[in-house]
């Protein structure tokens, strides 16, 4: 075949055995395909993203099995596109964060407080705006669910970014000091790398936690208006509002397929790139293996795609370069003179106080408004009424996160310490991490009517079904990342039993178990809308909490107790971080217990 393009004369073999060597080989062709199909859907779909669109335009979802592979083609396009902005939203956050002490005083509890505002809440306020920017066009609903999902992803990345940042080791940042690597650089070559794989586990988990708010992302109901986005969340929302139990299994089929492809094509690639970040000298029986990257690794296009793309990545490391030592010019540049010196000094004096000042005032004009609200609008019996309603989901949140703490901390050491049953369980976990809770209703409702249960007690399980793998995911992340020497050294002293895992896995394991912790705390809030009040058809059990306020007002169209409940809410979970998990973190960057 390949002589019909160069016939035999001088220098063809030369030629023939030059494109042979430089030409697509088998796995280029194998991969191809597969190429051309993702390209071809993600092509379709966004095409379908920008349709016309009319508000009060009646919403139809069949529920016919042969539509399921173009709703979940719709959702998992969504769901990329929120996690893309998740990403870039955690870089940002962490990086300044980290590097700013004042930056830091203002972005954590700001952090706080948007983690804690439950998707309804987010949902409520911009959808409007949304729907505005693009007048008469379905891409403004499109955007309205892909920020609702980026409000369910964003903040656990955030918060495991910035944690790992925050705890690299001693010796590599005096490496890269010795290295006179600028702000830049550091982050690209010491820090990012550092965290990667705490980080593409809470990826994972943020995926996910998307599904687990799909229904409320894709199938929007605020102020009487009913808008349902062609996708797996709208499909589930049809299907409960019918009692439709087929198209429930049907829907969870389709959820597992779209988990199992990810995992797949995407995720499990990247946890086998990412190996190569482990913080340790040998990597052991530690590798992560991944079918699609061995074939790229064997793809003569795909080593010259990514030898392109890694030569161009490494060409932007040179902005914003240190200058090294030896360059440096030896004298310092003439000391300011007159206002400009009185300026720079009081600044060095006094910044760091006329910041904190800046602060405090900004939260007392905050919790002013706040009180003319109350006053002016919903009334002090009401405040009473939902302060109350926020401790009893306090309760229910602490209670259910300590239970899971005691479950899944030991379990996911055992997983994270044997990477063969890490892969094993990683797509199970996603699984049941995305298991959307709104799916359980027919059962819960069926169980709780039918034996008389109390919805108060019975209901809240659900409000930790899908925050509890936050501390599975994040504990087994940190288990995998402990230096293979260090478990050495503790078989070689004879440590074991209770001793090994106080002085050696607990340890460890801490500040990674804190990040899931936290994500989970706050998940758990989040996710009390959708547990402490459940409707399955024309039945519907409602438990005393706030999550259950929120929800219940959000359908009445009710913004102003809307707002009353999610400003509750945000106060709790402030506080709760300010007075337990903040001296947490203090505990971990000190790297004991």
């Amino acid at each position: 075949m390949v002589e019909l393009f160069f016939p035999r004369r001088a220098g063809a073999a030369a030629t023939v055995a030059a494109w042979r060597a430089s030409g697509p080989n088998r796995w280029d062709w194998a991969l191809l395909p597969l190429v051309l199909a993702v390209l071809a859907a993600a092509g379709f779909g966004a095409s379908q993203m920008a349709r016309p669109f009319t508000l009060g335009q009646p919403a139809v979802i069949a529920l016919d099995a042969a539509w399921l592979p173009y709703y979940l083609l719709r959702t998992m396009l969504r769901m990329f596109m929120a996690l893309g902005c998740s990403l870039l939203f955690a870089f940002v956050f962490a990086a300044v964060a980290v590097k700013s002490r004042a930056a830091e005083k203002v972005l954590l509890p700001l952090l706080d407080v948007l983690q804690s505002v439950p998707i309804l809440g987010f949902q409520a306020i911009a959808i409007a705006p949304f729907i505005a920017l693009f007048p008469g066009n379905l891409l403004g609903v499109e955007c309205a669910a892909v920020f609702a999902i980026f409000t369910s992803q964003a903040w656990n990345m955030a918060f495991s970014l910035y944690q790992s940042m925050r705890n690299v080791p001693a010796e590599l940042n005096e490496a890269a000091r010795v290295f006179c690597l600028s702000g830049w650089q550091r982050f690209w070559r010491l820090e990012l790398p550092f965290a990667m794989p705490n980080l593409l586990w809470n990826m994972m988990m943020s995926m996910s936690g998307g599904w687990f708010f799909l229904v409320a992302a894709e199938a929007i109901s605020v102020a009487g208006q009913d808008i349902k986005l062609p996708g797996i969340g709208a499909y589930i929302a049809v299907a409960i509002e019918q009692e439709n139990g087929r198209a429930i299994a049907l829907a969870i089929a389709a959820m597992l397929a779209g988990i199992v492809l990810y995992d797949q094509l995407f995720f499990r690639p990247l946890l086998a790139w990412a190996d190569k970040f482990r913080f340790e000298d040998t990597q052991g029986d530690t590798a992560q293996r991944s079918w699609l990257l061995d074939w790229g690794r064997r793809s003569r296009w795909t080593r010259k795609l990514t030898g392109q793309f890694w030569t161009a990545m490494h060409s932007t490391l040179g902005w914003f370069a240190a200058a090294p030592a030896g360059e440096r010019p030896a004298a310092a540049p003439p000391a300011p003179r007159g206002a400009q010196a009185w300026l720079r000094g009081l600044l060095a004096r006094h910044g760091a106080c006329a910041w904190d000042v800046a602060i405090v005032l900004a939260a007392l004009l905050a919790a002013w408004q706040l009180l003319m609200f109350v006053h002016g609008t919903v009334g002090w019996a009401e405040v009473a009424h939902v302060g109350g309603l926020g401790f009893i989901t306090l309760l229910r949140v602490m209670v259910l996160i300590a239970l899971a703490s005691l479950l899944w901390v030991p379990v996911a050491v055992w997983i994270g310490l044997r990477p063969r049953w890490a892969q094993g369980v990683q797509a199970v976990a996603q699984f049941l991490a995305a298991f959307p809770v709104n799916l359980m209703f027919p059962v819960v409702v069926y169980l709780m009517v039918a034996l008389e249960l109390q919805p108060n007690i019975w209901l809240s399980p659900l409000m930790v079904f899908g925050t509890q793998w936050y501390i599975l995911f994040n504990v087994v992340a940190g288990a995998s990342t402990i230096p293979n020497e260090l478990r050495l050294a503790a078989d070689n002293l004879g440590l074991k039993g209770w001793l090994k895992w106080k002085r050696v896995y607990l340890p460890a394991v801490f500040p990674a178990y804190l990040t899931g912790a936290i994500t989970a705390c706050g998940g758990s809030w989040n996710a009390s809308i959708v547990a402490e009040y459940v409707t399955w058809g024309k039945t519907t059990l409602a438990a005393d909490g706030l999550g259950s306020y929120i929800k219940q007002m959000t359908d009445a169209g009710d913004f102003h107790r809307i707002a009353l409940g999610v400003s509750v809410m945000c106060i709790f979970v402030m506080l709760l971080n300010r007075f337990f998990w903040t001296r947490m973190y203090r505990l971990a960057e000190n790297r004991g217990l």
